[in-house]
């Protein structure tokens, strides 16, 4: 568990034992024992290792696993992977319960579907409804300011 996060966060980082032990002042053989799992680091070295992987340290010492996938790393600090989803031939997923427990979700609930170049977002309508308003209200102001600094600017307002 341990020692195969270390290993992964590391190498994802592109850092060097030496570089990693050197963040939290230790010598890098006994950063390279924890990744050999000879010893463990005791928790305040995991509270400094997780703060600089940007992971929590329950995340860090825990071991995750996602079905047809394997061991994953730990996801970064206030981030969740909760396993993988199967798209039926209707096009519908079921979304885990932990995941539709943390945000709420439940029959009816209504989501907006948004996607990048990487992947797919289920944003709850509410949410993304007062974000767009806050973006409208903003966009409102600084249309009128530009009205006003472009009058006063011509010598006719």
């Amino acid at each position: 568990m341990l020692k195969e996060n270390l290993i992964m966060l590391r190498n994802m980082r592109g850092f060097s034992q030496e570089e990693i032990a050197g963040k939290i002042h230790i010598s890098r053989q006994a950063y390279a024992k924890w990744e050999s799992g000879a010893t463990v680091p005791d928790i305040e070295k995991c509270a400094l290792l997780a703060k600089v992987y940007g992971v929590t340290v329950d995340s860090l010492i825990k071991d995750e696993t996602v079905d047809g996938v394997g061991v994953i790393p730990p996801a970064p600090a206030g981030k969740s992977i909760w396993g993988t989803v199967t798209v039926n031939d209707r096009g519908q997923i079921v979304i885990p319960k932990d995941a539709r427990d943390k945000f709420g979700i439940r029959g009816g609930t209504r989501l907006i579907v948004a996607a990048d170049e990487i992947g797919i977002a289920l944003i709850p309508v509410e949410t993304f409804e007062a974000g767009m308003k806050r973006i409208m209200e903003y966009a409102y102001i600084d249309a009128n300011t530009s009205e006003k600094n472009d009058a006063g600017q011509d010598g006719t307002g």
